[in-house]
């Protein structure tokens, strides 16, 4: 898995038995990631190194930047060294179509974001609600998926997660038909960013908006993971955990259905559960 595992020295402790052992643990790696607009910075998150360029293209559909395929024009790593003069890949510059309506300087996220917030860094709240050029439909029309299929779908994600296999510390996002068919799975440290590198990798194949399909996360439901879905035009967004208020919220407004606890047998449906079949 190249640069997406690190390896460490631990001591594990065995509280039982009374014994120190030190031993090699595999951990998820996690590197900073520039953002360029053309050959301006725009921000910096924290992520584990892989689909770089899904991620970046994600990241910019779920700020309402780019909404169309054509509108990206190219992607590629920019030079950057290590202080062994190897290239690190942790600079992408995204080349946007001229008529692309760039962000104002001050809106720019000019801070780093960690793993555990894409968020933060935005230069005021009431730019954190954005509008959808992927609208979702009408969540009476008809049933989009059943509650068993939907209920399988944690286990089915687990199943294929081969960097949480090897690291035990990494979310996953996984974008699923309605009869639980995996259509794509990410991994990485930031749940919204395993979310970024889904959506991304179905924008740069031009197949948004995702209207007839559910994406699974690992983790809780929040906020911002609810707007990235909103932005792809997802109708179903599923969590094991729970979700926020303002994730619930969101979810109304924009029309899409959350799911909270999905745990095999259980699960909470929050809002427009007419998509979901008995």
């Amino acid at each position: 898995m190249g640069r997406l595992i690190q390896r460490v020295k631990a001591t594990r402790i065995d509280v039982a038995g009374h014994r120190r052992v030190v031993r090699e643990e595999a951990l998820a790696a996690e590197e900073p990631l520039e953002i360029r607009l053309g050959h301006e910075p725009f921000t910096v998150t924290m992520r584990t190194p892989g689909d770089d360029f899904d991620l970046v293209a994600g990241f910019l559909v779920s700020e309402g930047i780019v909404h169309d395929a054509d509108e990206l024009i190219s992607l590629r790593f920019c030079a950057g060294e290590d202080e062994n003069g190897q290239q690190t890949f942790n600079v992408v510059e995204a080349q946007l179509r001229p008529d692309v309506v760039l962000p104002d300087l001050a809106a720019r996220r000019n801070v780093t974001t960690t793993s555990a917030c894409g968020i933060c860094g935005t230069a005021s709240i009431d730019a954190v609600r954005k509008s959808s050029h992927h609208p979702i439909g009408s969540p009476v029309d008809q049933p989009l998926v059943k509650a068993e299929v939907l209920a399988s779908l944690p286990e089915a994600l687990r199943e294929q997660q081969r960097l949480f296999e090897k690291t035990g510390g990494v979310h996953a996002a996984g974008l699923f038909a309605p009869d639980g068919e995996l259509l794509s799975l990410r991994e990485d440290v930031g749940r919204h960013n395993a979310v970024d590198k889904v959506v991304g990798a179905a924008f740069r194949e031009r197949r948004l908006p995702l209207a007839n399909s559910v994406l699974q996360v690992s983790g809780r439901a929040s906020f911002e993971l609810v707007q990235k879905a909103a932005m792809a035009g997802v109708p179903v967004l599923a969590a094991v955990s729970a979700p926020s208020s303002l994730a619930v919220e969101l979810a109304r407004e924009s029309g899409l259905t959350l799911v909270g606890f999905s745990r095999g047998k259980t699960l909470n449906v929050y809002t427009h559960d007419g998509r979901i079949a008995d």
